[in-house]
């Protein structure tokens, strides 16, 4: 198949595939409306605890976003309702926030995108739920150390594949699984664009990374095998055997020496087995 490149300011306001290189000035955009969403999820960590239910954080990402004249990107996104996304537990990923309040034990995956001046900001962190069992911390420090790894290996020149061999190669050798059904994307002017980021695969495959392309890595690993369903609501993604599942998420613009981290946590929040 073959893959194009097109500068982003020209380029039509949909995924055509081609694959947008955004110029510093959009670099700088991205920015802001990713720092935003990182000091946003640097204000949830407060909120977590048990008895909370998750509709509170849904509308505190929403309220927090209206503050800061931004719009969050899943509202209404193809008729999701709400702000945010918040998957506790076995839910993979899209877990949609109700009125069940967070139990002791829990672990749950925040997820905010938003929309400031046009740019999208996307990150998403696990938090622990009061004391959690060493399991559950276990498998948000692989998930954590799986995403830092796979930003790592981004460089100009190089397949995205690289991304994927890195996360897998390390949540495997420590007896986790890798969730086949998602993947990261490109973003920027767009929600979701091309290219998609694959958590899995080896080194030659996927497309050529350039300076410009920005893009999230998000791998969902699993405790258990990595097969997952999703509910009749259509959205939320659970694990098929209830494994636990845990998900890190940001948003990263490829340069000339290697990328730019643009959702680290102003506070250093954005690390698992810190203090709520």
């Amino acid at each position: 198949m073959m893959v194009t490149y097109v500068e982003a300011t020209p380029a039509p306001g949909k995924n055509t595939g081609q694959i947008r290189l955004y110029d510093a000035e959009a670099f700088e955009g991205m920015r802001k409306a990713c720092q935003l969403t990182a000091r946003c999820l640097d204000e949830v960590t407060s909120l977590i605890e048990p008895g909370v239910p998750t509709d509170r954080i849904d509308r505190f990402v929403f309220e927090f976003g209206m503050d800061h004249g931004a719009l969050p990107a899943t509202l209404n996104y193809r008729g999701y309702t709400k702000s945010t996304c918040t998957s506790i537990n076995h839910v993979v990923c899209h877990g949609i926030p109700d009125a069940k309040p967070l139990r002791d034990g829990d672990i749950v995956n925040v997820d905010v995108t938003y929309i400031l001046d046009g740019w999208h900001g996307d990150s998403s962190r696990m938090y622990p739920v009061g004391r959690i069992k060493r399991a559950a911390e276990r498998l948000m420090e692989v998930t954590y150390e799986s995403m830092m790894r796979g930003i790592a290996a981004i460089r100009p020149g190089l397949r995205t594949g690289v991304i994927g061999a890195a996360i897998q190669t390390y949540a495997e050798a420590e007896r986790c699984s890798v969730v086949r059904d998602f993947c990261g994307h490109g973003v920027g002017l767009l929600f979701h664009d091309a290219p998609n980021i694959l958590h899995y695969g080896t080194p030659g495959e996927g497309v050529e990374m350039r300076p410009g392309m920005i893009f999230t890595v998000e791998p969902m690993i699993n405790l258990g095998r990595p097969h997952v369903k999703v509910l009749a609501d259509g959205w939320t993604a659970v694990t098929r055997d209830r494994s636990l599942s845990a998900q890190y998420e940001h948003t990263v613009g490829v340069t000339d020496a290697g990328c730019e981290i643009f959702t680290l946590s102003p506070a250093g929040l954005d690390r698992p087995g810190l203090p709520a």
